[in-house]
């Protein structure tokens, strides 16, 4: 079976041409669409609606950093454990918790200003760890890879923390 690179005809690797991505998808959709099917057999619809929703999902895969990421290190025999393995380097530890803390007071004091300042600190950590992580799958070290996803996980939801909380 064809992985997400393959069917759009995309260089196995983190760094990508999302222009190169969109005309490859849209190529993708425009061929297979189910639209275009109308008056196949139901086989056929069926057939066309898998690869329709295949496309979507290598699609969205791709399209996003951290789950393009995530895909590299599995196709490469890595598993990122996101729910298993939640070990971390003391530092990032150490950087959660005091912006936890940091969270919780101006979440308390009602601190708007604080707390966008916080969600733009963590937006630059968690890019900062993209690009590391980047590096890390051009490279070919997938080990190292997985560990870094697995910090941008956090990240991402310690994001959609202060996001729900900032409203």
């Amino acid at each position: 079976m064809q992985n997400h690179f393959d069917l759009f005809h995309l260089p196995q690797q983190y760094a990508l041409d999302l222009a190169r991505l969109d005309n490859a998808y849209r190529e993708v959709q425009a061929t297979v669409h189910p639209d275009k099917f109308v008056q196949a057999g139901d086989a056929e619809k069926r057939v066309a609606m898998q690869w329709a929703t295949r496309a979507n999902e290598a699609y969205q895969t791709l399209k996003k950093p951290l789950k393009r990421a995530s895909y590299l290190c599995e196709l490469n025999g890595v598993d990122v454990q996101s729910e298993s393995n939640t070990a971390m380097p003391a530092a990032f530890l150490m950087q959660q918790m005091e912006w936890r803390e940091a969270f919780d007071d101006a979440r308390q004091a009602g601190d708007e200003a604080a707390l966008e300042a916080l969600e733009a600190d963590v937006h630059a950590a968690l890019k900062a760890e993209l690009q590391a992580a980047g590096r890390a799958l051009d490279a070919g070290d997938f080990v190292q890879a997985a560990q870094i996803v697995r910090a941008c996980m956090f990240l991402e939801k310690f994001i959609a923390d202060i996001a729900v909380h900032a409203e």
